[in-house]
């Protein structure tokens, strides 16, 4: 049976400020949560039904796994249809300074469907780092978790001051606009940041003041601009074609 004090510790952390306060995040479901604990995040604690305890790893603790009826995981769980578990786990710190290969970074990305779908994009794809501005969602957002399906699991998220992080580079800095070279003409480079803006403004003035190499994705639609989670997707898609050459 949950206690009062592990409900009011799981609820917590459904906010920024508490996950903060703790350092600790919520992940659902079964293969989101293998993804975690096949890499280097730590296992606070996991809250499944009977039925699922046998398929865990043995590598998790036996005293981390704490076995719940479907009803408590309701009580429990961010999802309306709860997946059988639900798992803490501690919030990494990752800080990137060695910049390699090409860095995505967004600039104010309020969506959290938007942002877990970029991270799952760059898994896909092979980016291994995401620098965030600091008004960027936090990924750690029940709702980004899920949307990942676990690539969180193996793409490196910081969250900096974008300003600086940019000043201080002497590498190309490639940011989408709605004029700029044709995105599927450029010639990569291996080094180099991606730059994407938020969903109703863009990139932020300061940033667009930085930028080297404005991209833009050709279209002949009437829409006024693309989904930030689908410029992501073709962008990452072009640089690694071209990398297949």
């Amino acid at each position: 049976m949950l206690s009062k004090s592990q409900i009011s510790l799981i609820k917590s952390l459904y906010q920024k400020k508490y996950r903060k306060e703790h350092q600790l995040f919520l992940v659902e479901g079964f293969k989101a949560i293998s993804e975690f604990i096949n890499s280097n995040y730590v296992i606070h604690s996991v809250y499944c039904v009977k039925d699922m305890i046998s398929n865990l790893p043995k590598s998790i603790h036996k005293q981390k796994v704490f076995e719940v009826t479907v009803n408590e995981l309701e009580k429990i769980s961010t999802l309306q249809t709860p997946q059988g578990i639900l798992a803490i786990l501690e919030i990494p710190h990752f800080q990137i300074t060695k910049h390699k290969d090409i860095i995505i970074v967004l600039d104010g990305v309020q969506d959290p469907g938007n942002l877990g779908t970029i991270i799952r994009t760059a898994d896909w794809f092979g980016f291994r780092e995401i620098i965030c501005s600091e008004n960027t969602v936090d990924v750690y957002n029940p709702k980004v978790i899920q949307a990942t399906m676990g690539s969180l699991a193996r793409v490196n998220i910081s969250y900096q001051p974008l300003i600086a992080v940019l000043k201080n580079s002497t590498l190309p800095k490639y940011g989408t606009l709605l004029n700029g070279e044709n995105v599927f003409n450029i010639n990569w480079p291996k080094e180099g940041f991606l730059i994407f803006g938020s969903e109703g403004k863009g990139i932020s003035s300061d940033i667009l003041d930085l930028i080297t190499h404005p991209v833009t994705i050709p279209g002949s639609g009437q829409t006024e601009s693309l989904n930030v989670g689908i410029s992501a997707a073709i962008c990452c898609a072009e640089i690694k074609r071209n990398t297949l050459k």
